[in-house]
C-alpha cells in the first residue's frame, strides 16, 4: 500500500510540473503576441505621421498637389465638315462637354485611336478627297470602330461598321470566302457612296453623318414627325443624339492633342505598313500554302488581308483580287 501511495505522489508531482511548464509557455506566448501587436501599431503610426492630414482634426489624407482632374476647355467656335456646331447654346454645350470628358478620360481607347490614325489616315484621307467627301469624315470611322476591324452587337463590321445588307447595297462583296467590309480601301469608298447619297437627300453633311448612325429612312421619319430639318433641334435616340458631338470632339482632340494632354513622339505612333500587291484571278485552294510560296506566313497574309475570311478562295467567276504581301 505504501509503494502504491508513493507512486501516486510521484504522478501528482509530474502533473504539477507539467502544468507549471505549460503556464510559463502560455505567459511567454502572450508576451510575444503583445510585443508583435505593439510593433505593428508603431509601424502604422509612423506611416500615418509621414502623410499629414489636410487640417487639424481632419482624417482625410492630403492629395498630392500636382495631381488633379481638371475640367476641360471648350472651344468658342467649332465646325464639322464646314458646318457650325452651335456651342453657344447651353444645352448643346453641355452635350459637347459630356463627350469631351468621356473621350478624353477614356485614355486607353483614345490613345490607341491616335496611334492607329498615323497608320490609316494616310490611306483614308485621299480616298475621301477623291470622292468629294469632307476630310472631317475620317473621324466618323474613329467613332465607329476606333480604326479597328470591330464587330458590333448588331453584326456591323469593319472600320466603317457596315451591316451585311448595306454593304452589298454599296458594292461590297460579302460571302463565305470574302468579306470586303474588312477591306479598308473598299469599305471607305462604299462609305463615301452612302454619304454622298445622304447628302443629296438631306442637303447637310451633319444630317448625312447622323443618318449613317440611324439610317436615312429612320432620320427622315423623325424629321417629318417633328417638323424639323436641323439635327440640333431634333429629339433622336440616345446614340444618334450623341453621334455628332462624339465626332466633333474627336476632331477637336485630333487637331489639338497637346491642349488636352495627349503628347506623342513620331516613334510612338503606328507607322504605315509597307506592302506590295499581287493580283489573283483564279481559285486558291489553300492560303497557307499560298503564303509559304510567296515568302510569308498565313498569319501575316491574314493580317494584311483581313477581308479573306476562309482558308481558300473559290472564285468561280475568276474575279481579280489584289492581295497585299509584305515588302
Amino acid at each position: 500500500m505504501s509503494a502504491e501511495w508513493d507512486e501516486i505522489q510521484k504522478e501528482l508531482r509530474r502533473m504539477r510540473l507539467a502544468i507549471a511548464i505549460l503556464s510559463v509557455i502560455v505567459i511567454l506566448l502572450g508576451l510575444l503576441v503583445g510585443l508583435l501587436f505593439q510593433s505593428r501599431q508603431t509601424t502604422i503610426a509612423n506611416a500615418m505621421n509621414e502623410v499629414p492630414a489636410m487640417e487639424k482634426g481632419d482624417d482625410s489624407v492630403r492629395v498630392n498637389s500636382e495631381f488633379f482632374l481638371p475640367s476641360l476647355p471648350i472651344p468658342d467656335t467649332l465646325s464639322l465638315a464646314g458646318e457650325p456646331v452651335p456651342l453657344h447654346q447651353a444645352d448643346l454645350r453641355e452635350r459637347y462637354e459630356f463627350e469631351l470628358l468621356v473621350t478624353t478620360y477614356r485614355q486607353s481607347a483614345t490613345i490607341l485611336g491616335f496611334k492607329r490614325a498615323a497608320r490609316w489616315f494616310p490611306i483614308i484621307e485621299p480616298l475621301l478627297a477623291s470622292q468629294g467627301i469632307p476630310d472631317d469624315f475620317k473621324y466618323l470611322c474613329v467613332i465607329e470602330s476606333n480604326l479597328s476591324h470591330a464587330i458590333s452587337p448588331s453584326n456591323a463590321v469593319g472600320f466603317w461598321q457596315f451591316l451585311e445588307g448595306t454593304a452589298r447595297q454599296y458594292g461590297l462583296e460579302v460571302n463565305e470566302d470574302v468579306d470586303e467590309r474588312y477591306h479598308v480601301e473598299k469599305s471607305t469608298l462604299a462609305a463615301c457612296k452612302y454619304l454622298k447619297d445622304a447628302y443629296r437627300k438631306f442637303g447637310s453633311w451633319t444630317l448625312a453623318a447622323a443618318s449613317y448612325n440611324m439610317g436615312m429612312a429612320g432620320l427622315d421619319k423623325q424629321m417629318e414627325e417633328q417638323g424639323e430639318k436641323d439635327y440640333y433641334r431634333l429629339k433622336l435616340n440616345q446614340e444618334t443624339s450623341r453621334y455628332i458631338f462624339r465626332m466633333a470632339v474627336t476632331k477637336e482632340l485630333f487637331e489639338h492633342p497637346d491642349k488636352y494632354g495627349f503628347r506623342f513622339t513620331p516613334e510612338e505612333l503606328y507607322a504605315p505598313i509597307s506592302t506590295q500587291k499581287l493580283s489573283v484571278d483564279k481559285q486558291v485552294s489553300d492560303w497557307v500554302t499560298f503564303a509559304k510560296e510567296h515568302g510569308t506566313t498565313y498569319y501575316m497574309l491574314k493580317e494584311l488581308n483581313p477581308w479573306l475570311r476562309s482558308k481558300q478562295l473559290r472564285n468561280p467567276m475568276h474575279k481579280t483580287y489584289e492581295i497585299q504581301l509584305p515588302n
